[in-house]
């Protein structure tokens, strides 16, 4: 669903942009909504998959930028190669390990909220070194979430699969968008 909200978002990517702040809105009320009907079969599906859809919508303008970049569909080829890999790694990692990363929460959600003040502040100031920094904190910090997601999946701490399905699909693409990001930063030719 998200794949195909990116598809169907990309040649509308000006129009998504300049509707940005309503369609994220949606997107945080579909996110909010499906707390509300997760235990109601079909319907939890529906507003998933909404979700996921307008994820991939709301990620458009940024893939049609890139592929605007000389070898841009291979940025994001790379991109989401890259992503598999760490997201298929960190799991495995989670799987493996004998180490219990789910009292990690805590310390998460604080680097998350360290994160999100700097790229608040970075949207004024527009620097390009601190949007490199930012990325590169956000595929550090979700590939540490894979890990504490799965543990806690495994662990049954999800009160239904919905949760950690979409625990795991944000963890995904924000190390997706954040390479994304990183490889067209350094794919640029500004």
């Amino acid at each position: 669903a998200g794949a195909v909200g990116a598809y169907v978002g990309v040649p509308l990517a000006g129009a998504i942009q300049s509707m940005f702040l309503p369609l994220m809105l949606l997107e945080i009320g579909l996110l909010i909504g499906l707390q509300f009907v997760k235990h109601k079969a079909g319907i939890n599906l529906v507003v998933m998959f909404g979700f996921v859809f307008m994820t991939g919508l709301m990620l458009a303008p940024l893939l049609a930028r890139t592929l605007g970049m000389g070898g841009g569909a291979a940025i994001i080829g790379n991109a989401f190669a890259m992503t598999s890999v760490v997201f298929g790694a960190m799991s495995f990692y989670a799987i493996k390990t004998t180490k219990d990363f789910t009292s990690y929460g805590k310390p998460l959600m604080i680097a998350l909220f360290v994160v999100l003040g700097f790229s608040i502040i970075n949207i004024f100031l527009g620097n390009p070194m601190m949007q490199v920094m930012i990325s590169g904190a956000v595929v550090m910090l979700f590939s540490v979430m894979v890990i504490y997601d799965t543990q806690n999946i495994m662990n049954g701490a999800y009160e239904t699969p919905i949760d950690g399905a979409i625990a795991l699909y944000l963890d995904f693409l924000n190390i997706f968008t954040a390479l994304l990001q990183l490889f067209g930063i350094f794919g640029d030719d500004d």
